[in-house]
């Protein structure tokens, strides 16, 4: 299947009548900057659908996409360092823990974005571990791989498909559009 559409719908903070739809959601998910935005306009083939910033903590909320009027793509605020005061992070974390863990609402998979070049944090290896323990269908997104020498890919591929414990792994690139196909045949 392949992108066809893909449009904004709205940010959301709580319980929303689009997310009670029966419209597949897969949520996106990662440490602030890792670059969550930039995937999902790769994906789309489009580079302002999602506001991407080099200021960590830009996303502020659920924003839903709607792709090929069928499916949700919904990107979350990034855990982790940002911008934003002690109040605003916490703020944000029961945001996302209150979506994935606690809310009604249920996704058909989970994206767990991470920049290649840092490798899993502890903060990633945790998100992974209770999106796990909750029987999230998780898939991990190595993204910013064009920045890594080529002679470390496999070395450092090999250290993160270690660390995620079974989960796959899709070396990725939202500058070069490298993975795109993969994951988009995995999320859709």
């Amino acid at each position: 299947m392949e992108i066809r559409s893909a449009r904004f719908i709205r940010g959301v903070v709580g319980p929303d009548d689009f997310l009670e739809k029966d419209i597949p959601q897969i949520a996106f998910i990662g440490r602030s900057n890792a670059g969550k935005s930039s995937v999902i306009n790769s994906l789309v083939h489009q580079k302002d659908l999602a506001i991407t910033s080099s200021l960590p903590g830009r996303t502020q909320q659920l924003n839903l996409f709607l792709i090929n009027e069928s499916v949700y793509l919904i990107d979350l605020p990034g855990y982790g360092f940002s911008q934003d005061s002690q109040e605003g992070r916490e703020r944000l974390q029961k945001l996302i823990f209150w979506y994935l863990f606690e809310s009604p609402y249920k996704q058909r998979k989970v994206v767990l974005i991470m920049d290649a070049n840092v490798g899993l944090t502890e903060s990633d290896l945790n998100t992974l571990k209770y999106l796990k323990e909750n029987g999230k269908d998780v898939v991990i997104v190595a993204n910013k791989i064009d920045k890594m020498k080529k002679s470390q890919h496999a070395k450092e591929l090999k250290k993160i498909k270690d660390l995620a414990g079974g989960v796959k792994v899709i070396p990725y690139s939202a500058k070069k559009n490298i993975g795109v196909e993969e994951l988009t045949k995995e999320i859709l």
